[in-house]
C-alpha cells in the first residue's frame, strides 16, 4: 500500500523569499518520520519517490479571515 503525504504552502511566505515554502501536515500509510517543519517542494517529491508516497497539497478555503 502506497502512502500519502500532505503538505500546504506556508502562510507568511514572501515571493522570492530564500526559505523552505511547505510545511508538512499529515503523512498516512507511510513509515515515516519528519524531523523538518519547513521543506522545499523538490524536497518533498524527493521524500515522496524514495517511500513510494503519493503528494496531496492541502488548500485552504475561499472565505478570507476577518
Amino acid at each position: 500500500m502506497a502512502g500519502t503525504i500532505f503538505y500546504r504552502e506556508r502562510r507568511k511566505v514572501d515571493e522570492g523569499e530564500k526559505k523552505p515554502r511547505y510545511h508538512l501536515v499529515a503523512s498516512s500509510g507511510a513509515d515515516l518520520k519528519i524531523h523538518a517543519k519547513h521543506v522545499r517542494k523538490s524536497e518533498l517529491e524527493q521524500i515522496a519517490k524514495k517511500v513510494g508516497a503519493e503528494l496531496v497539497e492541502l488548500t485552504g478555503g475561499d472565505k478570507k479571515m476577518k
